[in-house]
């Protein structure tokens, strides 16, 4: 058994649903102390994030990822049990192993290596994973970087392994991620009975325009790579069940996708501005999920293109589609941030899997990476 079959299978073994870390970032902690890293506990809440470095000064190039994941639903729809790692046929099956307990035991091993062969290398190299990425992401990565702007921890370089790959490993490279801020809408009206509209004021009735125009419009035109900002309504809430009975209150809950042509901010006082015009009465909880990042052309990236298409047999596509990482709380420090990372088709779903000859060269990848930024660059 290949040492990332070995240790991607003990990650898998444990049950680390969101924010259960299970025991994971003990398991990688113990092999990189024996590495000669440093490594630090930091917990918030119930969320485990394990920070483990070596060497000292500048560049920090960071691994980030999450040894979290999502439940795996009805046992009885996977055909092996989704917390008993499973080879068939030369595919490797289990919650996790695309997202992404297999690039974490990469990263792990890469890191292992890497230092093994270059004991004295220049600057620092770091692993940061959190037990809090598939969740809420509030005690995680997110607090995290808090603790590290408020000691002065820098970062150079964010390496995440998130998969990110569409057909075969390296085809794809991400150079940032759009935002995302949601909208909890609570318009009041007066409840009534449906005969007797006169005596009532129906929230349905009123917010319809508002909704509609929120629906409609076309926020902006894009952003250099990123596609245009996208609102979605999500829930929609009102009523009582009765068909005779008009509601007294609706509820709405919206999400907005969003390019660095806006801040969370800008947008969430554009949408309350139009909310006004229409002179709803409304309250609105707002959560901020993360601002936009993008990585512009660079060594970093340059570097990464390079790697993967040696790996890929051709360049790499660029993108700063899909939805969120964890990177949104690191970029913010002034870190440079890409994705790197497997084939994302079976992500989330039910026998969710990765490859061998994929989980294999995962290992070979990152360290390449990790030598020509800090070695070889």
């Amino acid at each position: 058994m290949s040492d990332v079959l070995e240790l991607s299978s003990e990650l898998i073994r444990r049950h680390s649903v969101t924010p259960d870390d299970a025991g994971c970032q003990q398991l990688l902690a113990h092999r990189l102390e024996q590495a000669g890293f440093g490594c630090e506990h930091l917990r918030f809440g119930e969320v485990d994030n394990l920070w483990a470095t070596h060497g000292q000064g500048a560049p920090v190039l960071v691994l980030l990822g999450h040894t979290d994941v999502v439940p795996p639903g009805p046992l009885e729809a996977w055909t092996s049990d989704p917390f008993v790692p499973t080879v068939r046929d030369g595919v490797l099956y289990g919650r996790g192993t695309a997202d992404m307990k297999c690039s974490v035991a990469a990263c792990t091993i890469a890191l292992e290596r890497f230092v093994d062969a270059h004991p004295d290398h220049p600057g620092t190299v770091a692993l940061l994973v959190t037990s809090d990425e598939e969740g809420d992401a509030l005690d995680g990565v997110k607090l995290v970087a808090d603790a590290f702007r408020q000691r002065g921890q820098r970062i150079d370089w964010c390496i995440t392994g998130e998969p990110s790959s569409k057909e075969k490993l390296g085809d794809l490279l991400r150079v940032g991620r759009r935002g995302t801020l949601t909208g909890t809408l609570s318009v009041r009206g007066i409840q009534g009975h449906v005969a007797y509209p006169h005596k009532a004021l129906n929230p349905i009735h009123k917010a319809l325009p508002a909704l509609d125009e929120l629906a409609a419009r076309q926020w902006d035109e894009g952003f250099e790579t990123f596609p245009p900002t996208s609102l979605q309504i999500s829930n929609i809430q009102s009523g009582t069940g009765a068909s005779n009975v008009i509601p007294g209150e609706m509820q709405v809950v919206f999400n907005l996708r969003f390019n660095p042509s806006w801040t969370a901010q800008g947008l969430e006082q554009e949408i309350e501005a139009l909310l006004q015009r229409h002179g709803l009465d409304y309250s609105v909880r707002w959560h901020r999920g993360g601002e936009p990042f993008y990585t512009p052309e660079g060594h970093l990236r340059a570097t990464a293109r390079a790697v993967l298409a040696e790996f890929c047999g051709a360049e790499p596509e660029e993108s700063t589609a899909g939805g969120t990482s964890d990177a949104r709380f690191i970029a913010p420090l002034g870190a440079q941030c890409i994705e790197v990372g497997p084939v994302n088709a079976s992500i989330h779903k039910v026998d969710e899997h990765i490859d061998m000859a994929e989980l294999d060269a995962l290992p070979g990848l990152y360290q390449a990476l990790l030598q020509r930024l800090l070695i070889t660059s």
